[in-house]
């Protein structure tokens, strides 16, 4: 049961020197619908990972009332060149909703621990760095990752209410 969740386009850039890690939201096409008006008010959640632990999350602002939003917009966290190879990010796409709580439409991940996709994306912008790399990614079920995670972390995933949770099993602490 492969259910289709929408894609989400974004630029990944790195600049070594200055050890900024810029992710740049484009766009999604055709989401999943969550509301009973047959669209969605998705909002993107960026997690910066290391070994199983989240460092860091930003979000998006939320685009009412539609399955294709356009973001154009830069998040940006601070990695320092010694630490780019054990990062990763966790990208959610959202549903807000009001009233109740907002769900996860798909999530992607990138990184060298990541899938085909994101570790393809990941390592183009390691070999092409201060260059913008874009590329469209597929949203997937947060169970997958449950199920398809990361093999050198231990972590799983799992929805919780409104928001991805991190089970992490170890307590290793990216230096």
């Amino acid at each position: 049961d492969n259910v289709d969740l929408g894609d989400l386009m974004f630029s990944l850039c790195y600049l070594p020197t200055a050890g900024r890690l810029t992710i740049t939201m484009i766009q999604a096409r055709n989401l999943k619908a969550m509301d009973i008006t047959g669209a969605s008010d998705p909002y993107v959640k960026v997690s910066l990972m290391c070994e199983g632990r989240r460092l860091k999350k930003r979000k998006t602002s939320t685009k009412r009332n539609t399955l294709n939003p356009v973001y154009n917009e830069a998040i940006v966290f601070d990695v320092l060149p010694e630490n780019i190879e054990q990062i990763s990010l966790l990208i959610a796409v959202m549903d807000y909703d009001r009233v109740g709580h907002n769900e996860v439409i798909g999530v992607c991940r990138v990184g060298n621990d990541a899938d085909s996709l994101g570790r393809e994306h990941w390592s183009e912008m390691l070999s092409y760095p201060r260059k913008p790399v874009a590329h469209w990614h597929p949203l997937v079920e947060v169970s997958w990752l449950l199920y398809n995670g990361c093999d050198r972390c231990s972590q799983a995933w799992r929805t919780d209410q409104d928001s991805i949770v991190n089970i992490s099993f170890s307590t290793v602490v990216c230096h």
